[in-house]
């Protein structure tokens, strides 16, 4: 974060510095350099607080969920339907290949969209993105609500069934294209992320993009599993190099940054207790600074998980790794005045915290020989033992 560097957002795989800035409500620029909004300390505290505090939300609760989700997946495809029904909320595994290629993807994306930017207009570019960040921020919020909404429906009201079904050829060659099944739950939360939808098309409030930002997040920690320990370090490990060289090296990162809009960072404003919510100078955290550690910090509450011990001291490590990484960020920021790279800092940490605890615990290997299975996979086995015994 940086209150001499005006920077208004992060780009999607670029989302990963920690930035203290004065923008307008619309993410762009002051004019007006000597005019420049200098937070109070409670602005600046209450930003900073607030901003770590919507960090920790969703990855503590994306963990829990991702353990549901890998019960689930172990049970099959047909069973994990019965509970999310649809292929699209199964979660998504990443191997060591997966997880070595994603820093080049992610440049490759971020150096792309820095073309893009210098060659088309801003403003055309941003109307798509708010487009397509509009349906996936409503379908990400609709699942992020699913839970809540299936314990709070009333009993009394009928909760029918219902299936979108598109399918390509007829006969034996007949091809599924879609096939979504719901409930009018399901549609309830629809219609609530759909008005959260609209209003951060129309208005880009802070709010209704905190609101999808933390979907994204949540979904993300939840339904994307790393396959091993080993596959978490490759990945961090290359992220925080790619976020280094970024934020350090180019100018890339600072030029998309500035350009893009879209929920992909939580913002917190620092006038919030001199304008309320009409306030429009923010703190900003991508949301590459939570998904990326979550999803580590997930797997091992998996880990723990499969120890059978009734412990969770591999999650609790991590998660305090995490705050105290986060913190760390924040004050190097605030002591240099210059915007940080989070996974500078939240990497080591996340790392180093939970092998020095399995040191102790003389568990390293064990940690480092726990092994997923794809879901793909496990409903492949699945279907194989279900038709050896019925073969039996």
């Amino acid at each position: 974060m940086s209150e001499a560097e005006q920077v208004p957002a992060s780009a999607p795989e670029a989302a990963s510095a920690v930035i203290l800035n004065a923008t307008d409500s619309n993410g762009t620029e002051a004019l007006n350099a000597t005019a420049k909004f200098v937070a109070t300390p409670e602005g600046t505290a209450l930003a900073y607080g607030s901003l770590v505090f919507m960090a920790l939300l969703p990855i503590f609760f994306g963990a829990l969920r991702s353990v549901t989700c890998s019960k689930s997946k172990e049970l099959g495809e047909n069973d994990y339907h019965s509970g999310f029904r649809n292929s699209a909320d199964m979660p998504e595994t990443i191997t060591s290949r997966d997880a070595a290629r994603f820093p080049i993807i992610a440049s490759c994306t971020l150096f792309g969209l820095y073309l893009f930017f210098k060659v088309f207009s801003q403003e055309y570019i941003n109307l798509l993105l708010s487009v397509y960040f509009f349906v996936l921020g409503v379908l990400a919020l609709s699942h992020t609500m699913s839970p809540l909404m299936s314990r709070i429906f009333p009993v009394s009201l009928p909760n029918k069934q219902y299936q979108l079904l598109f399918t390509q050829g007829s006969g034996e060659s007949k091809e599924e294209i879609v096939n979504y099944e719901f409930d009018t739950k399901n549609l309830v939360c629809l219609c609530i992320s759909s008005v959260v939808g609209v209003w951060y098309l129309l208005k880009k409030h802070w709010i209704a993009n905190n609101l999808f930002g933390l979907a994204f997040a949540l979904n993300g920690v939840e339904l994307l599993h790393l396959n091993n320990v080993s596959t978490g370090c490759i990945l961090l490990g290359g992220l925080f190099v790619y976020d280094v060289f970024w934020v350090f090296g180019t100018n890339v990162m600072v030029t998309v940054a500035k350009s893009f809009e879209a929920p992909i960072k939580l913002v917190f404003p620092q006038d919030l207790l001199e304008k309320g919510l009409e306030a429009n100078n923010f703190a900003m955290l991508g949301l590459g600074d939570i998904v990326i550690p979550g999803i580590f910090i997930a797997l091992l509450l998996r880990f723990d998980v499969s120890l059978k011990k009734n412990s969770r001291t591999y999650f609790y490590s991590s998660f305090l790794a995490y705050i105290f990484g986060l913190g760390l960020t924040i004050f190097v920021m605030h002591t240099f005045k210059h915007a940080q790279p989070a996974l500078l800092y939240l990497v080591p940490a996340c790392v180093g915290f939970p092998v020095i605890v399995a040191l102790f615990k003389g568990e390293l290997t064990e940690m480092f020989r726990y092994e997923e299975t794809p879901a793909e996979e496990a409903g492949t086995k699945e279907d194989s033992s279900a038709s050896d015994k019925k073969d039996q």
